[in-house]
């Protein structure tokens, strides 16, 4: 069952996103639903590398300019993102603001987070829990030209 925990990530969400320890978050799916053309959710799979908290209420994200995704974010405004793993399950509905910055082929969106909503089991569903979140292999490297262009894209004024 969803509770809300308000309109400001807390603070182990803001370090979490901060990319402070982006290394050990390496190999973790942050998964993206934004609204398509025809009203269907629509996921896409973004990394820890690709989402930057730059405080409790707003984010960046940095994705592929041409993407359906980027597409959607930018007429739409809206996305949800899926923090999925053993230590949390947690939705982050957001706003997109402004028309995304454009860096090396990237759709870099400054959103603002509306909603946090915490997924706990019920009593009657007992102890269950995740027990692992979406990974991939072999995780980006930082030094990889592309990781290098979505942080910059991330960090730029």
């Amino acid at each position: 069952m969803s509770r809300s925990l308000g309109r400001s990530l807390p603070p182990g969400l803001v370090e979490l996103l901060s990319q402070k320890d982006l290394t050990r978050l390496l190999g973790r799916v942050l998964p993206m639903i934004t609204l398509g053309p025809d009203g269907f959710p629509h996921p896409m799979l973004c990394t820890y590398l690709e989402v930057l908290a730059l405080d409790p209420k707003n984010l960046r994200v940095a994705i592929n300019l041409r993407s359906r995704s980027a597409s959607n974010l930018q007429s739409r405004r809206v996305a949800t993102f899926l923090l999925v793993d053993p230590e949390r399950i947690v939705y982050l509905k957001c706003r997109a603001g402004a028309p995304p910055r454009v860096f090396n082929g990237l759709a870099r969106f400054d959103i603002t987070v509306e909603d946090i909503l915490e997924d706990t089991p019920e009593e009657a569903e007992g102890s269950v829990h995740i027990t692992s979140g979406v990974n991939y292999s072999p995780p980006h490297r930082l030094e990889s030209r592309w990781a290098k262009e979505v942080l910059a894209a991330l960090r730029a004024e």
